[in-house]
């Protein structure tokens, strides 16, 4: 479908009281009620909507209506508050649409949020190299000493091409203990896997195996969805490449999950 066939409308504003808003990606021709949630990623420090411009063109160039929102970021925000704007998107996207079939995606901390958002509302969800395993990681790994990292430019270069480099154990823990705002009190409450129960929706779930996420959060979180007979789907790719780094790739066994879901 080309760019003609697709109506952006930038910047709505979907929660006035943190100014938040987001991108809406429709094919002219839909009488889909299907609506895809499209995440950022970026460590919950930085990223921004227009950063997934080209996978919701190309989701809706599939026929399906995509959203990507901007949500509250570190310093000035930590967990929960990401999660707490989706809450809010989802009773906006409801009073948008009359009884949607809502599914949602995620990159990296997108992936995270996909995730949660799977279990606390029943969405089937996808998750590329999602941040699943924040306390079990963290409770293995005392002897890291968490640093930021300081050769990657996180603004300016596209998504594909940060942390592709395979694992970075200090800046992973930086960035975690960095959206936890330090507080490790809450490390089991930011870990998805706790939080599965018997009315998580179906998930896809992928990850390279030598990448900056350690595939341990696909390993414990299916563990769970398969200890509540959730479908799960896992795939784990060889190399070093990391969410939107490995796109291209599974886009075919993304499209068959959206499409397998999004059937009444």
């Amino acid at each position: 479908m080309p760019m003609s066939e697709i109506t952006i409308n930038h910047d709505l504003l979907y929660d006035k009281q943190h100014q938040l808003t987001l991108d809406w990606y429709t094919p002219v021709k839909t009488s889909t009620k299907t609506v895809v949630i499209d995440i950022h990623g970026g460590g919950w420090f930085r990223g921004d909507k227009q950063k997934d411009a080209d996978m919701a063109t190309s989701l809706a160039s599939e026929g399906y209506i995509v959203l990507v929102p901007n949500y509250r970021l570190t310093p000035t925000s930590h967990f929960p508050a990401p999660l707490v704007d989706m809450d809010i998107l989802i009773g906006w996207i409801k009073h948008q649409f009359e009884q949607p079939k809502i599914m949602v995606l995620g990159s990296s901390a997108g992936g995270n949020m996909a995730v949660e958002m799977g279990i606390k509302y029943g969405l089937p969800s996808i998750s590329l190299s999602g941040i699943l395993d924040i306390d079990s990681w963290l409770n293995n790994h005392p002897e890291v000493i968490a640093k930021p990292d300081s050769q990657q430019d996180f603004v300016n270069s596209a998504s594909a091409t940060i942390n592709q480099s395979g694992k970075n154990d200090a800046f992973y823990k930086w960035f975690v203990l960095n959206y936890l705002d330090n507080d490790l009190s809450v490390t089991k409450s930011a870990t998805p896997y706790y939080h599965v129960n018997k009315d998580t929706g179906p998930m896809l779930l992928v990850n390279s195996l030598n990448e900056f996420v350690p595939t341990s959060g696909v390993l414990r979180l299916s563990e769970q969805l398969i200890k509540f007979n959730i479908p799960v789907q896992t795939i784990f790719l060889s190399g070093t490449q990391h969410a939107k780094g490995y796109l291209d790739q599974v886009w075919s066994q993304i499209l068959l999950f959206l499409n397998n879901n999004s059937k009444e």
